[in-house]
């Protein structure tokens, strides 16, 4: 490189890389996380729903009872589904991984962006599944909000979809003598 080439370092992949990192981290919080939907006295997980019993005497605390959520078809969907979610998540990071490390594969790239794709797709049904079947199946006397685990499953969703739009993008063909 001599003194009047001037290289232009887009650090997209990079970014792209941060952003599927990010998405999976939120992806395991929102689907560990035991907060999904909360009422005054009810919780519901991906992985189990707890309800607390009405306090006969002041002084005591009411007990709270949980139950597994496996038995609902629509729960078991979304689970599945944000797993498989996570599971392509998972692969993309690998593979982007391994490609950013060991040469310039911009192949990997578009398989990278693929399963990215994949997993938004999975991540948006299970994300719209969730409140439509849950509303539908479930008649809560009381104000009940979705919670921060459902906004992690979101977020992770538009972190993948950043990334797959990321590794899209062809910074190849701007390298050539314009700057």
């Amino acid at each position: 490189m001599s003194v009047d080439e001037v290289y232009a370092f887009r650090p997209f992949k990079l970014i792209a890389l941060l952003c599927v990192f990010l998405a999976l981290c939120l992806d395991v919080v929102a689907l560990l996380s035991p907060a999904w939907v909360t009422a005054e006295h009810f919780s519901l997980s991906l992985w189990e729903s707890c309800s607390q019993s009405h306090v006969r005497q002041p002084a005591e605390e009411a007990a709270w009872s949980c139950f597994s959520t496996l038995t609902s078809d629509w729960q078991i969907a979304t689970l599945v589904l944000l797993g498989a979610g996570a599971v392509a998540t998972l692969v993309a990071f690998l593979v982007a991984l391994v490609s950013l490390c060991w040469g310039r594969k911009r192949q990997h790239y578009r398989i990278v962006a693929v399963f990215l794709f994949t997993a938004v797709v999975l991540q948006a049904c299970a994300l719209v599944l969730y409140p439509i079947k849950f509303i539908d199946g479930t008649v809560l006397q009381t104000y009940h909000e979705f919670n921060w685990g459902y906004g992690l499953g979101w977020g992770a969703t538009i972190f993948m979809l950043g990334g797959g739009i990321l590794f899209c993008l062809r910074t190849d063909i701007y390298d050539d003598a314009m700057y």
